[in-house]
């Protein structure tokens, strides 16, 4: 594949890598190109923030989660008919799986695809500083194009002269974006991140659309333009005709929660399962009475029920509606937020909260609401995050069958409680923590929920998934 490609990198998380990113998918928009943009990592709400600039779904890429080939194989597949693909980093750009090698890190993402980058430095702390950092990026790792640098956070031209003047005796890299200090560009964040786009209102999706536009009026559109195109006659792979499945007989309905509570999703995902021959309903648990009828199967995804607790907890017919279902053997698929979702109750916690508040106000923020009662367990509010990719084997068979092992990530500020002793697992991990001792995947009826959020890039799950769905749906 040909196209022109750009990763946009950081020396660590938070520095600016989101805003900047839909800074320069602004400013590509705006010369006319046809862009395709990309994450690394295992994150949902990035790139729905992508798309508010460019109106075109955003794809992770993830060599834990997809393999080197799904890697490749989903960037060939999206940026057909494109002219430019950016692909946002994840944390710093060497920062991966672990410290012995870049191995799911955005430089190994680099390799894979032959491409050049733009290194984010957080400048707001250093001056001359600055040009160590960059120093040390530039020559930390062999076979790296780093061709470009943006200096967010710039207090003063001052602050930028004695940083220009430190880069032009010890880096011979263009910068080609100069970001000063603005409270608007800062979005709003929550304990797991940027506030998912399904809640943001209209006035917020504007404000996000003017940070892009003055960041994108702070960037060298020439230099970016420029270091982009020169990747024009180089392949990433050998040319191949990649088969991304005949489309099928949409006769299988799966409904997909999809709301402010619900919406981690891998856009991927549901395309696989379209293409395997599934037709994809949206419902709210929070604002429907009932659920799409005549459906084969129900996914729950991720997301924060834990924020709108109390109003999930107030809709009765959708709790009833999708318990009933469980009950008469229907296929649900529930990943954190909809194993929570599933569970009997959801106790709020300290991570809720403002930081700024009383720890004695924290103590007595212990509300319960309870939720579907499927899953016979509590779910509790924590302040200490759960984050890890996750890897494991099938212990018991479930609505996936019996796929023996596979790779995942969890991330989660939630714990599950008062598990009953008789409850059956699906997965057991050798990394990760799962839902209690290393287990996770509770299975109930035809039921499968687990903290694990899974990519089905490579795999036959989607097939399966659908496959179980069409035998119910039989008898």
């Amino acid at each position: 594949m040909h196209i022109p490609r750009i990763i946009i990198a950081g020396t660590s998380s938070g520095v600016g890598k989101t805003s900047i990113t839909l800074g320069i998918l602004y400013l590509l928009k705006n010369l006319g190109f046809k862009i395709q943009s990309f994450k690394i990592g295992p994150d949902f709400i990035d790139p729905s923030y992508h798309e508010f600039v460019t109106n075109t779904p955003s794809y992770n890429l993830d060599s834990w989660l997809m393999g080197k080939k799904g890697v490749i194989n989903t960037f060939e597949k999206y940026t057909r008919g494109k002219d430019i693909a950016v692909i946002e980093g994840v944390m710093g750009l060497f920062d991966g799986a672990g410290g012995k090698n870049d191995f799911a890190s955005t430089a190994q993402i680099a390799k894979i695809l032959n491409s050049p980058i733009i290194l984010v430095i957080d400048a707001s702390k250093a001056a001359r500083s600055i040009a160590a950092i960059a120093y040390g990026f530039l020559n930390f790792e062999k076979g790296l194009r780093i061709k470009g640098i943006i200096l967010n956070k710039i207090s003063s031209n001052r602050h930028f002269y004695f940083i220009k003047d430190a880069f032009d005796t010890k880096i011979k890299i263009p910068i080609v974006g100069i970001i000063y200090k603005k409270s608007e560009l800062t979005f709003s964040e929550r304990h797991l991140g940027l506030i998912p786009r399904e809640e943001l209102g209209n006035k917020k999706r504007i404000e996000v659309l003017n940070s892009a536009r003055i960041i994108s009026e702070s960037l060298d559109d020439e230099k970016i333009v420029s270091l982009i195109r020169h990747l024009k006659n180089e392949k990433v792979t050998k040319k191949k005709n990649i088969n991304d499945g005949e489309q099928k007989d949409h006769t299988i309905k799966i409904a997909v929660a999809l709301d402010a509570s619900f919406n981690f999703y891998y856009k991927e995902n549901l395309d696989m399962l379209q293409k395997k021959g599934a037709q994809l309903v949206f419902f709210s648990p929070l604002n429907d009475y009932r659920l799409p009828e005549e459906v084969d199967g129900i996914m729950i995804g991720g997301g924060f029920p834990e924020i709108l607790a109390r109003k999930l907890s107030k809709n009765q017919s959708m709790i009833k509606a999708i318990k009933k279902l469980a009950e008469d053997e229907v296929p649900i698929y529930a990943e954190c937020g909809g194993l929570m979702y599933l569970s009997r109750s959801i106790r709020e916690g300290p991570c809720l909260y403002n930081k700024k508040k009383s720890q004695e106000s924290r103590k007595n923020y212990n509300k319960t609401y309870k939720m579907i009662g499927l899953i016979d367990a509590l779910t509790e509010m924590r302040d200490q995050l759960t984050l890890n990719y996750t890897q494991g084997r099938v212990i018991n068979e479930s609505i996936f069958g019996d796929f023996d092992r596979f790779r995942g990530h969890e991330f989660h500020f939630s714990v599950m409680v008062n598990i009953s002793n008789d409850s059956k697992f699906s997965y057991y991990l050798n990394k990760g923590k799962g839902i209690t001792n290393q287990k996770d995947g509770i299975v109930v009826y035809n039921t499968l929920a687990s903290y694990t959020h899974l990519h089905f890039s490579n795999t036959k799950l989607p097939e399966q998934f659908i496959l179980k769905c069409k035998n119910i749906s039989r008898k």
